[in-house]
């Protein structure tokens, strides 16, 4: 049997007096590769060497035995060229991904696998009809436990990771004290509407254009200026506050970062910013005109930074300080997460609410289709845009099927209720509990079912509302095509209800056109892992993290034009009379 002597080079300063090796020696097998060290003569004081010999025992215990050596005497560094010691050392990137209804923390390895993951769900509040507001103690302390499990979960610990990555539920609204470090109110979410009102009154004062021309944005209650202005206005002392500049705001990602840094620092990305209606997205700069037609003072607003970048490390969160080194609102994160880095390239994020981009390259697409004008990512000086839609209520109106109407008893039991039926035979659900987005943007839209007869049964509602996902995408997706001038052949798709194989082939049915459904669906989340890991150096760049991009099924269309432009006449009359009812209510006011 051969057996090898494998050497370790460390530098230690603290070890000075000998230049004699310090022997702990195993014997080895063939099996285990040596791990050498070139050593180069007139070796200093300050090296020294550990030679051991492996016999016949598992690696694994030698490599944590070797690591254990490494942590005892406190090298500062050392030198391998054993690949397979330099993967068992490895570090990770830690990816936060706050959302809607859950926030979850997922580890990710250098080939972009999840390794570990953690979710919670936490408290969705509704004070009043049309209100939606979080606790942000809550969103804070799920998203920080989940990051503690996950970590556990990969039997890792904060030094193995290099960095941080933070997604978000964007427009959501945090205003806290920065003396305190406590919220003044609730977190008003996205799709809070208790704002519709004075955005009615934005547009009859004719502020829609300059709006538009500024931001890329259509007014809605959606957008988070609305949202801060009616806490300064409505919460006692919170205007005083502001003006003395005592008040920070802040999207989900500021407020994050605020907590992981102890509110050393007060940030967020261009990502997020351009969604709160205040930043300029040609300037790249919050914007006067914006801040004096909301009355919101420039104090309050954070730091505006790029994507991907090392903005800071943690205090105290963890048993060592990790970088933060990526920041992106969700959609912009998984649209970065699906590699659709090129001009042209379209992703789906089936989620809560459903949200397709695309890109647009470094130039902004203003769009005649009422679709959305936003920042897809800045990496280093270079600003990408892209074409949002943007649908509210998605992966939510499973929720309400569980949780409003009782007919299912978890998310997951929907696929196999809608299958009882062949079809929803002229049932048709529009889930505009939120109102309507994009191409609409009817915020005063509720939800409707139409269609009903004595022979309708819960399977066909179950059915409805997963073809209700497919058709609002589908008119998002005519909207761009029209934007843009292109077909769009391919759509890549991700997020919860995108691992519905029935929704998928629906959907490729509407759209005559590929559905590609990633091998990891929480692009999300690895998005935001990507960007972090592009700072640090993690990856050397786009074209690494691209190469590991797989997919995992392809839904290719199996439905004749003839019978799908059938169910299509039967959406856009159900929208109608949704949008009718609205109208009729109005009247009667």
């Amino acid at each position: 049997m051969t057996h090898n002597i494998s050497l370790i080079f460390f530098v230690c300063p603290d070890h000075k007096g000998s230049e004699e090796p310090i022997p702990t020696c195993r014997e080895s097998s063939t099996k285990s590769k040596s791990i050498y060290s070139h050593w180069g003569q007139g070796i200093c004081t300050h090296f020294f060497i550990i030679a051991f010999f492996l016999k016949f025992g598992p690696e694994e215990l030698i490599f944590h035995y070797v690591h254990n050596i490494i942590k005892t005497i406190k090298c500062t560094s050392y030198f391998i060229s054993s690949q397979e010691y330099q993967d068992k050392m490895r570090k990770y990137i830690l990816a936060f991904d706050q959302g809607t209804t859950s926030s979850r923390a997922i580890v990710f390895d250098r080939q972009g696998r999840p390794v570990a993951s953690a979710r919670k769900e936490f408290t969705q509040l509704f004070p009043r009809p049309g209100w939606v507001e979080h606790r942000p103690e809550e969103i804070w302390s799920t998203q920080a436990g989940v990051a503690l499990e996950a970590l556990t979960s990969a039997a890792i610990d904060s030094s193995e990771i290099e960095a941080i990555g933070i997604t978000n539920q964007r427009e959501t609204v945090v205003v806290w004290n920065r003396l305190t470090g406590k919220p003044v109110y609730r977190a008003i979410v996205w799709q809070d509407r208790r704002t519709s009102d004075y955005c009615d009154q934005l547009k009859k004062d004719a502020y829609s254009q300059t709006i538009c021309e500024k931001t890329g944005l259509i007014i809605d209650a959606y957008f988070s200026a609305s949202k801060i202005k009616w806490i300064l206005d409505n919460v006692s002392g919170a205007r005083k506050l502001a003006d003395k500049g005592q008040l920070a705001f802040g999207t989900v990602d500021s407020w994050l970062i605020w907590n992981l840094t102890k509110g050393k620092l007060h940030i967020t990305d261009v990502t997020n910013a351009c969604r709160t209606m205040l930043f300029n997205i040609h300037t790249m700069k919050w914007d006067e005109d914006l801040l004096r037609i909301f009355n919101i003072p420039e104090g309050i607003l954070p730091e505006v930074c790029s994507s991907s970048e090392v903005y800071a490390h943690t205090a105290g969160n963890f048993s060592s300080p990790v970088a933060i080194g990526g920041i992106a609102g969700d959609q912009q994160a998984a649209l970065f997460g699906q590699m659709c880095t090129e001009e042209g390239m379209v992703k789906n994020t089936y989620g809560t609410g459903c949200f397709l981009m695309m890109n647009t390259g470094t130039k902004p697409v203003r769009s005649a289709n009422r679709l959305l004008t936003t920042v897809a990512w800045q990496i280093g000086n270079e600003v990408v845009y892209a074409l949002e839609g943007s649908i509210f209520i998605a992966g939510a109106v499973v929720q309400w099927l569980r949780d409003g109407l009782g007919i299912i008893k978890k998310s997951a039991d929907i696929e196999k209720l809608a299958a009882r039926v062949k079809s929803s035979e002229g049932v048709h659900f529009v889930p505009a509990f939120a109102g309507l987005g994009a191409p609409y943007w009817n915020q005063h839209a509720r939800g409707i079912i139409t269609g009903l007869t004595r022979g309708s049964t819960a399977a066909h509602i179950a059915r409805a509302a997963l073809e209700s996902i497919a058709f609002q995408s589908l008119e998002v997706i005519r909207a761009m095509e029209k934007d843009s001038g292109l077909h769009i052949s391919e759509l890549r798709v991700d997020g919860g209800a995108s691992v519905n194989n029935k929704l998928m082939q629906f959907q490729a049915d509407l759209l005559q056109a590929r559905v590609v459904r990633q091998l990891i669906t929480e692009t999300t989340a690895l998005g935001a892992a990507c960007l972090a890991g592009l700072a640090t150096g993690f990856w050397s760049g786009p074209e690494e993290i691209r190469k590991q991009w797989r997919a995992d099924n392809t839904f290719s269309p199996q439905t004749g034009e003839k019978e799908r432009d059938i169910l299509i006449r039967g959406w856009e009359r159900a929208v109608h009379t949704a949008q009718a009812y609205t109208e009729k209510e109005n009247k009667y006011e």
